[in-house]
């Protein structure tokens, strides 16, 4: 698991430094602008330099691509309340799974579980939102919202 130290730059905003399971070192500075800047430690001669100065809007677009879904909020003060308790998941669907080759209505997601199914990746391809019709594949990842009840129930319909 990775470690992340969280500290205030007074008067610029935050860092973060981030020691992944690899053993690698980035520190990233978000500015009360809204600009990131990305840095990585090199070991061997110990600086840390800059890699990219990313805007506000590259950053969301990045966190979507390295996430797994592009998502971008309207505003931070709703999101910061409605991940009070909402989960975001992501299940790979195996093909033994019960769940496999029925479409979301069949299972009756939302209404037997309580969690909603965002996205589904199949491939290099992503469905957004898939609907009612929307046909659950062996192979694919569905992206998965709700409380942790709700994320469990969901899991235990699809196994």
């Amino acid at each position: 698991m990775s470690v992340v130290r969280e500290s205030d730059l007074i008067g610029i905003g935050k860092k973060f430094q981030i020691e992944t399971e690899a053993g690698d070192n980035m520190v990233v500075v978000i500015h009360d602008d809204g600009r990131r800047e990305l840095y990585r430690h090199e070991d061997e001669d110990n600086e840390t330099r800059c890699v990219m100065t990313l805007s506000d809007e590259e950053s969301r677009q990045v966190a979507g691509i390295i996430g797994g879904l592009s998502y971008k909020p309207k505003a931070l003060e709703t999101i910061e309340v409605a991940l009070d308790d909402l989960r975001i998941e992501w299940y790979k669907v195996e093909p033994t799974n019960d769940g496999v080759n029925k479409t979301i209505g069949e299972l009756d997601v939302r209404q037997k579980t309580g969690a909603s199914i965002i996205a589904a990746i199949k491939d290099a391809e992503t469905k957004i939102n898939p609907g009612p019709d929307y046909v659950i594949e062996p192979g694919a990842t569905l992206v998965i919202a709700g409380k942790a009840k709700h994320i469990k129930l969901l899991k235990e319909l699809l196994v």
